[in-house]
């Protein structure tokens, strides 16, 4: 990639040596999970603004069975914050890989398709002036198109 690509984890990740170092030398911003403060959207902003991209993962943790999941809300929040375009990707063959309670990842085949640009100009406006309780509703409409535009992409031939 031409430019830094950061993405999210686990703020807990990083509390252990080797794998906090690891993280942090790959451009990983912790964060709460649990939402408890805004540390790592200010980091993700700031990166963003910065000319860095963000990889979001808008079910926020890996799939206990390989199907895709709903979206959390966090991410409509970041992308009202953030001027950024959104690019819909799905990753096949994660789950099959590292599943979830597999202590160490197998050789598996991986397949990335990317969707095209998701345009939320109108939802960015909208949330300039809007009441709380709609922001909030916008920031889950975000998160649930984003889910449903990758939801939607598929792999034209078997791997």
């Amino acid at each position: 990639m031409p430019r830094a690509i950061n993405y999210l984890a686990r703020e807990t990740l990083f509390k252990y040596p080797g794998l906090g170092a690891i993280l942090r030398s790959v451009n990983a911003v912790p964060v709460d999970r649990e939402g408890g403060g805004g540390a790592g959207l200010k980091a993700i902003l700031d990166r963003l603004l910065a000319g860095g991209g963000i990889i979001l993962f808008p079910e926020g943790t890996r799939s206990p069975d390989g199907e895709l999941r709903g979206a959390r809300a966090g991410i409509g929040l970041t992308v009202i914050k953030s001027n950024a375009p959104v690019v819909p990707v799905r990753v096949f063959g994660t789950y099959e890989a590292w599943g979830r309670g597999k202590a160490l990842p197998r050789p598996r085949r991986v397949a990335v398709k990317y969707g095209n640009p998701l345009d939320f100009t109108a939802l960015r406006e909208e949330a300039k002036t809007c009441a709380k309780p709609r922001l909030k509703q916008i920031y889950q409409e975000i998160a649930d198109e984003i889910m449903a535009a990758i939801g939607e992409l598929r792999l034209e031939e078997r791997f």
